[in-house]
């Protein structure tokens, strides 16, 4: 199929994630004041969009208190400089097995299994213009660790989302996730045009390749708009890929802690390097409210 370049493209930093990266590089933020600064200064270089998780500021480890995620979306509201904001919703919904010989009962270590409610409780507090979505369940490349999301978990999460005014943002790590995205706009659920973030590379999901990456793009709905990562190495490259796609492009320390071989990245370092790679290839960088306008977003304003 031919190419369609996209002509204008958004960039959206995945500031910190939840994996176990705290203690590769000091540039992984951990406390809310550290992860807001990380996006304020992404937004800066020319991210659009943040896409934040929270972290216990102590130990680094992945955390879903709503008060980490309050301070962190009031401090970007409050930064003098504007960003779309979207809020992971993937927490909760991590199985980790026993052995081999007796899965049952699961592991507490790695188990964090929560309702639908609980899983969008700081969405509904925090009211983000995005939100993510996993739309499916996916080994992971970490022992007996399952990345949990069923059918009816995903329907209810992306009616909560949905009825809150809040985008989901569909991520997809496999092209039957696209499959069921797609059921879950036909029925309703979610809105039509989707958002959808295709996540290359992740272990054991869509893998690393260009064939691979077209056969995920060519699943996605021509009205849909897309962004692409890749994790490591392959970061910058993907976002090359992702424009001659079609599609606009996610960088960030979530995916990524290298600027160069040897050389520990900051978020904003990474924003700066994508937007040349995107500029050098002729195209504009948008800025937060035209994504707002393309997607119709709702910009929710700091608290008084």
């Amino acid at each position: 199929m031919p190419l369609t370049m996209t002509q204008e493209v958004f960039i959206t930093c995945a500031v910190t994630g939840s994996g176990g990266t705290q203690d590769r590089s000091p540039h992984v933020p951990r406390s809310p004041k550290e992860i807001a600064d990380s996006a304020i200064a992404a937004a800066k270089a020319g991210a659009a969009v943040v896409h934040c998780h929270v972290r216990e500021p102590e130990t680094g480890a992945p955390s879903r208190k709503l008060e980490y995620y309050r301070e962190v979306t009031d401090r970007i509201r409050d930064a003098d400089v504007d960003v779309v904001l979207n809020l992971t919703a993937g927490m909760g919904g991590d199985i980790t097995f026993g052995s081999t010989d007796n899965p049952l009962p699961v592991n507490p270590k790695g188990t964090d299994m929560v309702g639908a409610e609980e899983r969008v409780a700081h969405v509904a507090e925090c009211l983000p213009e995005i939100c993510t979505l996993d739309c499916g369940t996916m080994n992971f490349a970490e022992a007996d660790y399952v990345m949990t999301n069923t059918p009816g978990m995903l329907r209810a999460m992306g009616k909560m989302m949905t009825d809150l005014g809040v985008k989901a943002e569909i991520e997809a790590f496999d092209t039957g996730h696209l499959w069921f995205a797609k059921e879950l706009v036909k029925e309703g659920i979610l809105e039509d045009p989707a958002l959808v973030q295709l996540c290359m590379g992740v272990p054991w999901g869509a893998p690393n390749d260009l064939n691979t990456f077209m056969a995920m793009v060519n699943n996605v709905p021509d009205t849909w708009t897309f962004s692409a990562f890749s994790l490591g190495r392959n970061q910058m490259a993907y976002a090359a890929a992702a424009v001659l796609a079609g599609g606009h492009v996610r960088v960030g320390l979530e995916d990524n802690l290298w600027l160069d071989k040897g050389v520990l990245a900051t978020n904003a370092q990474l924003v700066e390097r994508a937007v040349g790679i995107v500029q050098g290839m002729g195209a504009k960088i948008m800025g937060p409210q035209a994504v707002r306008d393309k997607l119709g977003l709702t910009k929710r304003a700091p608290r008084g």
